[in-house]
């Protein structure tokens, strides 16, 4: 920060984008079906990319979140009643979009028992049953370490399992006062623990005022507990009201990160700017197919 003024935007974090049909098919089709996604509900840098390809990342289990993270736009606010059918509408927007993968997250429900676990599995297996050669990939909440709701999401056996850490260690209490780094450490050695054929990954978020050291160890601690896949982009504020960007992460910054990360054994990594958890997250099974 200067001068606690919001820092203007590198010329590498600005795009120029237009519409076409394919975003406006996306947008009209989410809304027939009244689907939501964290495209629209986080602010993400690359949702009209993404639509114009005629991809999107779905969000389950309504808009409102049981949590307030100081870097996140989705709402906190009064969670809505689970929508039971939702499931089979993601699996009709696949199909219309014709995905051969997909991410599906959730804002964070503390106030359901399984912690919206048995949504998710309901999600996982309508998709397979109506688009069998379609990879699932799930960016889940901690479930507030509840092992027996990870269980339920395991067995429905998505292709990967993905658990943000989000941010290093000694930033957790600013940023995502309700979460604890321990906690999303071990959600990540559950997955392999439960379900040793499904890829486990997570993203981290930088220019919140990390050290290069605490990055590290946080690549160590996710080897540590065998995760396998690993995003790294800039943090965007959504607005002057959240947590304030300390820094923005030149390109090359991130490519030095990318080349430690895959030093460090993890078997995919992404770190570039504009890199979320869920962009072009087909090309980590991709890569190893290859």
């Amino acid at each position: 920060m200067e001068d606690g003024n919001m820092l203007e935007k590198p010329h590498w974090l600005k795009r120029t984008y237009r519409d076409n049909s394919n975003l406006n098919y996306v947008r009209e089709m989410l809304s027939a079906l009244q689907l939501n996604t964290i495209c629209d509900a986080a602010m993400c840098p690359n949702y009209v990319e993404c639509f114009s390809k005629k991809t999107a990342t779905f969000m389950i289990l309504g808009v409102n979140c049981t949590r307030n993270c100081r870097f996140c736009n989705v709402i906190n606010r009064e969670p809505q009643k689970v929508d039971a059918d939702e499931p089979n509408r993601v699996a009709e927007a696949v199909t219309k979009l014709g995905l051969k993968y997909v991410v599906i997250t959730s804002v964070t429900r503390d106030d359901l028992p399984d912690g919206g676990a048995g949504h998710f599995a309901a999600t996982i297996r309508a998709i397979h049953k109506s688009n069998p050669h379609t990879a699932v990939e799930v960016l889940i909440p901690d479930f507030q370490g509840n092992k027996d709701a990870l269980k339920i999401v395991a067995d429905a056996n998505p292709e990967v399992i993905s658990h943000n850490i989000e941010t290093v260690k000694d930033l957790y209490d600013q940023v995502r006062p309700q979460a604890i780094y321990a906690r999303s450490l071990d959600v990540l050695k559950s997955i392999k623990e439960l379900a040793p054929q499904t890829r486990s990954k997570t993203g981290i978020m930088l220019g919140l005022g990390e050290t290069p050291e605490q990055v590290y160890q946080v690549m160590d601690d996710l080897r540590t507990v065998g995760c396998e896949f690993l995003t790294i982009g800039q943090y965007l504020a959504p607005s002057s009201a959240h947590y304030p960007v300390q820094e923005y992460i030149t390109p090359e910054e991130f490519d030095r990160y990318g080349q430690i990360a895959k030093e460090k054994g993890f078997d995919f990594v992404a770190s570039a700017p504009f890199v979320r958890s869920s962009y072009h997250a087909a090309e980590a099974l991709e890569t190893e197919a290859k």
